[in-house]
This record gives structure tokens, C-alpha cells and sequence, in this order.
């Protein structure tokens, strides 16, 4: 009996109280939403699994030293897997659109106002400078940039932040409809924009190599991340690197993906996630991808007053970086309004701008409160 109770003792289930609980209860809700309702599947599939890994008891998890996991948690917290990301993403990216509109950016930048509006909340909330600035992040919905940020600002935040910042990337079709057309006019929803100019290949060959040298001298703290975005885009658009291209947005971006979501889930352990902070993060992050959406929205509107060839300002709900499920969220309202009316390929514009912003933003940040 002595052997039977000794074993029971080392096991999980010995160990188990409701804060693990309810953490195991919250990945199963991710794993459900990114498998039933295709919310991020990619994202939300392998944080739910890494939540629930993370918070069964007696594993060796990522906060164990040395253990595998927290080997693997290492990528994360030196900032090295989501350079990673923006190779890939930069080696699917099309910057065409914003290319033949360049005007177009101004809606990518205006929609990084959440950023900052969310850094002044944090202080507000008690948060310090730090820790602030890694959570106003979230108010560009860009994970990769959020992990990258706080790892180095303030990484025992990291956990809520990159949850708090996937979260709502893919609520991305739930929260963003209603504020467009709280916004909106269903006569500014049915605005068709012309067709955009066709780009030749040396315009984008040269829009990585001249993009990389201008936001990199302005924000030096993101040349991780811009470097290997318009590096992976280089790739892509030379024409004479396809192999390399095609291997950093397919088996690399997946397999860094997988690695990423399943570590960060599992630093989610209750001992460390289940505090006040992490609901006032969660708050924060609501309220900074809100008003991201509102201020893209209405940057829009302010720019149609001097334009000839208006824009439709639903377009400015794409400045947040989700790419590209605020650029199908647009489209798709749209065409509830106007069924020929094809506002994809103009909404990619903004959202791609929003991408660079929000690394931008993340170097500012980091120049500032990093020194």
C-alpha cells in the first residue's frame, strides 16, 4: 500500500487543483474554436494544445530548466522564432497593391494609433513603462511582433501578451464587422475604387531593398524583424531564389509556427497566468484592436475629403496586421452591400502597410524604452 500511495503521490492527477483546471478548460475552448468555428486553426490549434500541456501537473514544462520544452521556450524569449515568421510572411506577400497606391500606406500607420493608445492605458492600469510598452503592442494584432516586443521588454509577460494578441487575430471576423458599420454609411460601403495599375517586376524588386534601408534607419530596434520580412520579399520577387522562397513560406514558416504556438500555450501555466494582470492585458488588448479598426476607419473617411477618386473607407479596418483576415473581412462586408464590388486586393494594401507599421512601432518602443 506504502508503494501504491508513493506512486500516486508523483502522478498529475495527485497534483491537480481547479486553477489547472480552468486553464486545461481554456485550450480545449482554443483547440474547439480553431477546429469547429476555423478561427486561426493554424494559430489557435497549437496554443490550445499547449495550454493543456503546459498546465498538466508534474510535467517538465517550459519555466523546468533544461527541459525540452524549455529549450524549445528559448526561441521565444531570445526573440528568435518570430524574425523567423517575418521571413516567411514576407516570402507570400504581394506588395503590388500598395505599391501602385502608395498613398494607401497612411492607413496602415493610422491604424498603429491602438499601439500607443493602449501603452497610455497600461500606465494608466498601473503597469510599468516596460511592461506598457510590450503590452500596447497588441493593438497592431500582429503576434509575431507582440512575442518579439515583449520578450525583450518585459518577458514574464509574454505568455498573456501572445495569447491576449492571437486571440484576437482570430476574432478577427467577429469584432471588426460591427465597428465598420458602426462607421460607415451603406453608401460608403458600396464606394468601388479602380483597378490598380499593374507593377512591374523591377518595382518590386527594388521596394524590399529601398523599404528595408528607410524603416530600419527609422526604427533600428525592428531590423530583426523588418530585415527578414523584406528579405523573405526579395526572395519572392527576385525570380532566381524560388527554392529558397518557397522553403521559407512553406516547411519553415510551419514549422516555426508549430514550435511558437505550442511553447507560448504552454507557458500559460496557472501559477503564472491565472493573476489580475493577465485580465487587464486581455482588457487592453479589446480595447486596442478597437480602436486600431476605428482610427484606420476613420483615417479613411479624413482622406476622402481631399480626394477626387474616393477611397471606401471600410479599407482602414485593414490597417491592423491579421493578414490577411481583416483584408477578407472588408471584402466580405462589402459584399453584403454590393456582390460586384471587389475590395480584397485594395484592403491587402493597408493590411500589409499595417504589417510594416507595427514592426515600426515595435523598434520605436523598443529604441525608447530598451536604452
Amino acid at each position: 500500500m506504502n508503494e501504491i500511495v508513493n506512486f500516486f503521490s508523483t502522478t498529475g492527477i495527485a497534483q491537480i487543483n481547479m486553477s489547472y483546471v480552468t486553464m486545461i478548460i481554456i485550450g480545449l475552448f482554443f483547440i474547439f474554436l480553431g477546429i469547429s468555428k476555423n478561427y486561426e486553426p493554424l494559430l489557435l490549434v497549437p496554443i490550445g494544445f499547449g495550454i493543456v500541456l503546459g498546465n498538466l501537473p508534474g510535467t517538465y514544462g517550459v519555466y523546468f530548466q533544461n527541459s525540452v520544452m524549455n529549450l524549445l521556450y528559448f526561441g521565444v524569449t531570445a526573440g528568435i522564432y518570430p524574425p523567423l515568421i517575418f521571413l516567411g510572411l514576407g516570402a507570400m506577400t504581394d506588395f503590388s497593391t500598395l505599391i501602385a497606391n502608395p498613398k494607401l500606406i497612411l492607413l496602415g500607420a493610422a491604424a498603429q494609433f491602438g499601439i500607443f493608445a493602449t501603452f497610455i492605458g497600461s500606465l494608466l492600469l498601473g503597469f510599468t513603462v516596460l511592461e506598457a510598452g510590450a503590452i500596447g503592442i497588441i493593438g497592431g494584432a500582429d503576434g509575431p511582433t507582440s512575442i518579439f516586443l515583449s520578450s525583450q521588454l518585459a518577458p514574464h509577460l509574454v505568455g498573456p501578451i501572445a495569447i491576449a494578441a492571437y486571440s484576437y487575430m482570430a476574432l478577427v471576423p467577429v469584432i471588426q464587422p460591427p465597428i465598420i458599420k458602426l462607421l460607415t454609411t451603406p453608401n460608403e460601403r458600396k464606394i468601388r475604387m479602380k483597378t490598380p495599375r499593374l507593377v512591374s517586376k523591377r518595382e518590386k524588386i527594388i521596394f524590399p531593398v529601398v523599404s528595408a534601408i528607410v524603416t530600419i534607419l527609422i526604427a533600428p530596434g525592428a531590423s530583426a524583424l523588418l530585415g527578414m520580412l523584406f528579405f523573405g520579399n526579395l526572395l519572392k520577387e527576385s525570380g532566381v531564389t524560388e527554392r529558397l522562397a518557397k522553403s521559407a513560406r512553406t516547411a519553415l514558416i510551419d514549422i516555426v509556427t508549430i514550435v511558437l504556438g505550442l511553447t507560448v500555450g504552454a507557458s500559460t501555466q496557472a501559477d503564472v497566468f491565472l493573476r489580475i494582470d493577465s485580465v487587464k492585458i486581455f482588457g487592453l488588448g479589446a480595447f486596442s484592436f478597437c480602436i486600431a479598426t476605428a482610427t484606420g476607419i476613420i483615417f479613411a473617411k479624413l482622406m476622402n475629403l481631399g480626394l477626387k477618386e474616393k477611397i471606401n473607407p471600410m479599407i482602414g479596418a485593414s490597417g491592423v496586421s491579421a493578414v490577411p483576415d481583416s483584408a477578407r473581412v472588408v471584402h466580405h462586408v462589402g459584399q453584403e452591400y454590393d456582390k460586384n464590388n471587389y475590395l480584397l486586393m485594395h484592403a491587402m494594401a493597408p493590411n500589409v502597410a499595417g504589417v510594416i507599421g507595427s514592426a515600426v512601432a515595435a523598434g520605436v518602443l523598443l529604441g525608447i524604452l530598451g536604452n
